[in-house]
Order: C-alpha cells, then sequence, then structure tokens
C-alpha cells in the first residue's frame, strides 16, 4: 500500500486549503479512510475518517469546517479545511483506517509521509 498526500501549505487565518491523499497497491473503494494530524510537541490526533459506506467519524473541534471526501475512481481521496486557524498549524497525515461501525472512533492502519500546513495569523 501506498498513500501519497499533498496540498499542503501557508495559508492565512480564515482561509482554506484542500488536501488530497492517493492511494496506489489497494482495492481503494473497499477501504475506510482518514485524516490524521500532528502539531509541534503533540500527539497525533484523528479528524475525520469515511468508511467504504459512508460512516463517517469527525472530531468535534473540525465539525463544520473540515469535511472528507473519497473518490473511489480515482483512488483519491480529500480534506477540505475551510475558516483555518493558526492552531491548525500541522503535519496532515492520510491513511487507510479501521473505524468503528458506528463512527465513534476511527484509528490509522496504514500511513501517507504527511505535508505540513501553516496557517500563518
Amino acid at each position: 500500500v501506498q498513500l501519497q498526500a499533498s496540498g499542503g501549505g501557508l495559508v492565512q487565518a480564515g482561509g482554506s486549503l484542500r488536501l488530497s491523499c492517493h492511494a496506489a497497491g489497494v482495492n481503494f473503494r473497499l477501504y475506510p479512510i482518514g485524516w490524521f494530524r500532528q502539531a509541534p510537541g503533540k500527539e497525533r490526533e484523528g479528524l475525520l475518517c469515511l468508511s467504504s459506506d459512508g460512516s463517517r467519524y469527525v472530531k468535534d473541534f473540525v465539525k463544520g469546517r473540515f469535511t472528507i471526501a473519497r473518490d473511489n475512481a480515482k483512488k483519491t481521496f480529500y480534506l477540505q479545511m475551510n475558516s483555518l486557524k493558526p492552531e491548525d498549524t500541522a503535519t496532515y497525515y492520510c491513511a487507510l483506517v479501521h473505524m468503528w461501525g458506528d463512527g465513534s472512533d476511527c484509528w490509522g492502519d496504514s500511513w501517507g509521509q504527511g505535508t505540513l500546513v501553516t496557517v500563518s495569523s
């Protein structure tokens, strides 16, 4: 399995950014996928996950600002981030994940390399 994340960069507070993650070597449409992030000095945390049948895990602090989507034909999934804040500065990771069926939790299995997002104030 190979996951290639892209789309990170520098953005001003209040701005938007879309991250992409392309998956190779896997029957992508069958797998739950997710986005995580790790800020300097902090643990990696889950943000959003999306199963193959549409179940979602969404961290409370990103509700209304971040969304996750997948394009099975392109074997690619996305993290759309709006209303970005300086505290969103982190390295963002895409992953194939495991999820509870009710969407109450998800955790990473196979990881992409990470892409840095910096939000300036």
